[in-house]
């Protein structure tokens, strides 16, 4: 079996490359820069950006299934960029899977699609996508979900997974940033940081996207239908901040901002950024301020249902795993 992974030298992208080789199956990875990792692995890399249609069409000659990870994300950049990576990127994926008759398409959402600005606690796959969205991420990430699910049919089966904070050793966007700025100080918490999130450990992520994939053909439960992926265990979003900084090696953060004044220091940045040119991306967002002072966590037992998603690592199980890991980097 052939299988194209976009964004195979990403995070998630990575963990699924090394987990379909373990499996046997040949792997096709595009991404715009050489991974040594993914070259022991045997990973056959192309390297170019999604939103090349034709070098998107020519990675996914000889597969059979895909899994679409590429994505541009974070809470701030231009328009055209979300545009080219998460909309364009996501046309030429279905162009790809049409032009070789693939079968088989996982694409990696987010549960910021269904994010409208307050709290989602215990919501399911009925939550309804927002007609506005705070930043061109979810926006964009709408709109590639809604194509993909739109392109189900009897000659190419597809599904969009929601994964919530992944997170694990291996991160190299969460984990960094958060311990960046906890040693900057510049670490806060918006509001009381008492909101619960549900977050995805890496391996769950991977094991949610292959379960996913092995049991999607036209006429499957799943198939034409989004679904959220997460651990299954909210937390206060102050425990988990504080416990992957304890994973670290580093104290727990203790200073708080009121959710009004971060609103305010958001907009007030964006309105800087963007009238300076400045490089780079601001500290607050109006939307990244949303986000931290709002309940995130979901019902994932339609995911389970339909194609027997269960998480496999615990939050603790997690947390002593990623601990172990950074201790042996750091003894390295």
């Amino acid at each position: 079996m052939r299988v194209l992974v976009t964004g195979g030298g990403g995070f998630l992208g990575g963990a699924i490359c090394r987990a379909l080789r373990a499996h046997g199956s040949e792997v096709v990875s595009l991404q715009r820069r050489r991974s040594a990792e993914l070259d022991a692995l045997g990973v056959h890399q192309v390297l170019a950006d999604i939103g090349d249609r034709a070098a998107v069409i020519e990675a996914a000659r000889a597969c059979s299934g895909v899994f679409h990870v590429a994505a541009k994300a974070g809470h701030w950049g231009s328009l055209e960029e979300y545009e080219n990576a998460n909309v364009r990127g996501t046309e030429h994926v279905l162009a790809a899977c049409a032009v070789h008759g693939i079968a088989r398409l996982v694409y990696t959402s987010t549960p910021s699609v269904a994010h409208a600005g307050g709290d989602l606690e215990g919501v399911d796959e009925r939550a309804p996508i927002p007609t506005h969205f705070r930043a061109h991420y979810p926006a964009t990430k709408a709109r590639a979900e809604a194509m993909v699910l739109a392109a189900n049919r009897p000659e190419l089966a597809t599904c969009a997974l929601r994964p919530h904070l992944i997170w694990g050793p291996g991160d190299n966007h969460l984990l960094p940033r958060i311990v960046a700025r906890a040693r900057a100080g510049r670490l806060r918490f918006v509001g009381s940081g008492e909101k619960r999130i549900d977050c995805t450990y890496i391996d769950n992520a991977v094991a949610a996207h292959l379960k996913a994939y092995d049991s999607l053909w036209p006429g499957s439960a799943h198939a034409g239908k989004a679904y959220f992926i997460s651990n299954g265990e909210p937390i206060a979003l102050k425990t988990m901040i504080n416990r992957l900084l304890d994973c670290a090696g580093l104290p727990p953060v203790q200073r708080h901002l009121p959710y009004p004044v971060a609103y305010a220091v958001g907009a007030l940045m964006e309105l800087c950024y963007r009238a300076l040119s400045l490089p780079g991306e601001p500290l607050m967002t109006r939307f990244l301020a949303e986000q931290l002072n709002t309940a995130h966590w979901y019902d994932i037992s339609a995911a389970a249902r339909d194609f027997g998603y269960q998480p496999q690592v615990s939050m603790e199980q997690g947390f002593a795993q990623l601990r172990e890991h950074l201790q042996g980097a750091g003894r390295a």
